[in-house]
């Protein structure tokens, strides 16, 4: 079904903060335990929104997309960050052991369950976006719709993209203080580089805090410096200058261990098996201007699933934050709300 959202856009503005009615923690395999909230109306459309990184944790905002009302919103904390134990700015080796794709679209299946959903709506950005592409692949029968903002698929174009070239062309400045902290000799492979000097062990890594989160600093920072189109316009994801210590080193632990492994998922398996999916119906938002994930993602996920609207926002990156992305994921909700 087409959902024309330009009439909504202009008036969707964030939902009042709202408290979870009820929170814990689950116990889930590998040794890992998951915080989850819900909040909303417990009669409401039940709603699974996946917040990005991987490792970012989920925040208040998320919940505002949301109207409370008319939506039974679930948020949990992926492996290894925010409130979930083993937290990867403590303890690395931990947070990393049993934490790939596969495990967390496992973890999905075990909230679900445990909270008594049949079908979920999913909300995702970023990697959000992949990793409800991968549940849905995985689990079409338990998706009622899907909202995904800024796509990523982990193919090795994207990381090259973000890691080798690319964006280091829009952003030369940024790029030579991401690489000062390499030799030379090691440039080739900058995910490699960094993922030794964040985690206990690794190729020999220097075993000292400072030296753990000056390496996280600057990999946050290089993404902080893509991440929004618009200037002085605040990101709800974690970022290396507002950030806590714990939450800086968590976030790039875990994207230089998922980014290392192509997110733990085959070359282009995201796209070859939308079809999957296809009858699931969905909205894709982009920002035209994106420097972490460029439209041409989004495009070829809405040619192999055709299903889904695609809206490409003109004056915006990747930032959900962003004026004009915000209004489409609301009123993408609301539109959705009312079905």
């Amino acid at each position: 079904m087409s959902r024309d959202l330009e009439w909504v856009s202009a008036l969707a503005h964030p939902y009042p903060p709202v408290m979870p009615y009820a929170s814990g923690y689950i116990a889930v395999d590998g040794g890992h335990t998951l915080y989850w909230e819900t909040c909303g109306n417990p009669q409401g459309r039940p709603a699974l929104f996946l917040h990005g990184g991987p490792g970012g944790g989920c925040s208040v905002n998320n919940r505002r997309l949301f109207d409370p009302q008319r939506y039974r919103v679930v948020l949990f904390d992926q492996r290894g960050c925010g409130r979930s134990r083993p937290h990867a700015g403590a303890e690395p080796a931990g947070a990393l052991r049993a934490n790939t794709t596969p495990y967390l679209v496992s973890d999905m299946e075990v909230l679900r369950r445990a909270l008594g959903i049949d079908r979920w709506l999913l909300v995702g950005g970023s990697w959000g976006a992949t990793l409800a592409l991968a549940y849905a692949q995985a689990h079409p029968e338990r998706v009622s719709a899907m909202i995904l903002r800024g796509v990523f698929t982990a193919r090795q174009s994207e990381l090259r993209w973000l890691y080798q070239g690319g964006a280091s062309l829009l952003h030369p400045e940024a790029w030579e203080r991401f690489n000062a902290l390499i030799p030379e000799r090691e440039r080739s492979d900058l995910v490699a580089a960094y993922h030794a000097r964040l985690t206990d062990g690794v190729c020999n890594a220097v075993e000292d805090d400072a030296a753990f989160l000056r390496a996280a600093r600057a990999w946050c920072a290089w993404e902080d410096a893509l991440m929004t189109f618009l200037p002085h316009c605040d990101s709800s994801v974690t970022t290396a200058a507002n950030a806590d210590d714990a939450s800086v080193l968590a976030l790039a632990r875990i994207e230089a261990h998922y980014m290392g492994n192509n997110a733990f998922l085959e070359e282009g398996q995201l796209i070859s098996n939308a079809h999957r999916m296809s009858y699931i119906p969905g909205v894709i938002i982009q920002g035209c201007s994106d420097r972490i994930t460029p439209a041409a993602t989004a495009i070829e996920l809405h040619r192999a699933w055709p299903h889904a609207d695609l809206h490409i926002v003109a004056d915006a990156g990747h930032a959900s934050s962003e004026p004009g992305i915000l209004q489409r994921l609301i009123a993408a909700t609301d539109a959705f709300a009312r079905e």
